[in-house]
């Protein structure tokens, strides 16, 4: 189906983008083989690293000539296999595409590369007092150009939205080498289809984002987060819904479990030391108003104690406010470092029927031989589900990850929620795809990646089963 990478190819590869950015030896293509997910490496034949949209889209154009399929990447922080040469070819790396480009105070803007680390960018627009809110929780290494690729979200989404709430214009290139722009410094755009959205969440399927324009917020100036225990797992679920009921809304309601912490504190030297308890909720309040965010905060705690929290811990001063986030964001480290092969998987429901989910899940950690671990963003209906292998064998291990995998995606779309929130398809869960979608909505998405990609040269073999 596709051209092997022969000589003739990568030596045009080469002029494309200089010998110094063209990788071919097994051992420097070894990063580019894996993401941060469960796969076994899948490995290019060739990795280049352009340093324009110029270069990409001659890279596209000889790439439709010679039917050799282009994978592009980011930082490689996905867990869903989106970045890996799954048939072969050539991985484009964006990684020297990292500039900030622009901070523009007056429009509340700001246009980046797709390379630029997501936590130099909210330093960046901090220091102009300015805000962006989308946090994955590897915001210190992923890039904003995977972030829109997945559309990922953070913490923060209870009340601030997604990668996709905040994006108004991009730069790209389409999988034959043209060069497009859509959008731009807008606060407003309703012309004709919207391919901007589109293209968001697409993991790279339909064209590879050259520059994102993203809009800004002022930053807030008060920020309190609140560390909650509670001795039922229930009581911990309940509350989230007694909170989200009374109309209050939380910049992030985090939620871990006892497995979580007993982990975090088994691996990190300075891991967060909080009372035993079944779980714990964090949640952050943030605005400019002080006695408005004490109200708040005031008002929140009240409620976690009614709905059964043995306690509610204030922090308020930055040292302390950061130890609890680097726990919460650490998770996934820690529990590779108990586990190194895991499969990290998320799932969304309505956030009233959180409750029923995390209840569901233990049931399915019972009945399976998979040690399960959950925790997520309870404040808008996302978990994030770990299966760890432990010391099963590898066998028992395949066998039992898929059919568990399956009974928590199931249990997801029963309740109204989707197979994925911020972690994309990709390869890992392409197959679960029919639990969520039937003939017909699959049937529009192959539509649509046949009209914009009619040689599958882009990122082959991702969200659809080919």
């Amino acid at each position: 189906m596709y051209q092997k990478l022969n000589k003739g190819i990568l030596a045009s590869l080469r002029d494309i983008v200089g010998p110094q950015h063209l990788t071919t030896g097994k051992e420097d293509l070894e990063d580019y083989a894996r993401d941060e997910g469960a796969l076994a490496p899948i490995f290019p034949e060739a990795v280049v690293k352009p340093a324009s949209a110029e270069e990409i889209a001659a890279i596209l154009q000889f790439a439709n000539r010679e039917r050799f399929p282009v994978v592009p990447r980011g930082a490689g922080t996905g867990v869903t296999g989106g970045a890996l040469a799954l048939y072969g070819g050539v991985v484009v790396s964006l990684e020297r595409m990292n500039r900030l480009r622009e901070i523009d105070r007056d429009n509340l803007m700001a246009v980046v590369e797709p390379g630029i680390i997501t936590g130099d960018l909210h330093r960046a627009v901090e220091e102009e007092d300015l805000f962006y809110p989308p946090d994955p929780a590897s915001l210190e290494s992923c890039s904003l150009g995977g972030n829109l690729a997945e559309d990922a979200g953070g913490p923060r989404a209870v009340k601030y939205g997604v990668t996709r709430d905040y994006v108004t214009g991009v730069e790209a290139v389409l999988p034959d080498g043209k060069i497009i722009r859509y959008g731009g410094k807008l606060v407003k755009n309703a012309t004709g289809y919207n391919l901007l959205q589109l293209l968001i969440g697409s993991e790279g399927t339909l064209g590879i984002i050259t520059e994102i324009t993203v809009r800004l917020l002022s930053r807030p100036r008060l920020r309190v987060d609140l560390l909650v225990p509670f001795s039922s797992y229930q009581s911990a679920v309940n509350c989230v819904a007694a909170i989200i009921r009374a109309r209050l809304t939380p910049a992030a309601i985090e939620f871990m479990d006892q497995k979580c912490l007993s982990i975090s504190r088994e691996v990190l030297e300075d891991a967060l030391a909080v009372p035993e308890a079944a779980a714990q909720l964090l949640i952050e309040v943030d605005g400019d108003r002080e006695k408005e965010l004490e109200r708040e905060h005031e008002t929140i705690g009240e409620i976690c104690l009614r709905e059964g929290a043995d306690d509610v811990m204030v922090a308020d001063t930055p040292p302390y406010q950061e130890k609890i986030w680097t726990t919460r964001r650490q998770l996934r480290d820690s529990l590779k470092a108990v586990s190194p092969v895991k499969s990290s998987q998320d799932v969304v429901v309505p956030r009233m029927e959180i409750p029923a989910l995390l209840s569901g899940i233990g049931e399915i950690a019972r009945h399976s031989r998979i040690e399960i671990v959950t925790f997520g963003h309870a404040g808008d209906g996302n978990a994030h589900v770990n299966f760890l292998k432990m010391k099963m064998d590898d066998e028992s291990w395949k066998s039992s990850l898929k059919e568990a995998t399956e009974a928590v995606f199931a249990l997801a779309v029963k309740l109204g929620g989707t197979i994925s929130g911020e972690h994309g398809i990709g390869i890992t869960k392409a197959e679960f795809l029919p639990l969520e979608w039937g003939e017909r909505e699959i049937g529009l998405i192959r539509s649509v990646k046949k009209l914009f990609d009619p040689l599958h040269i882009l990122n082959p073999g991702k969200i659809l089963v080919d």
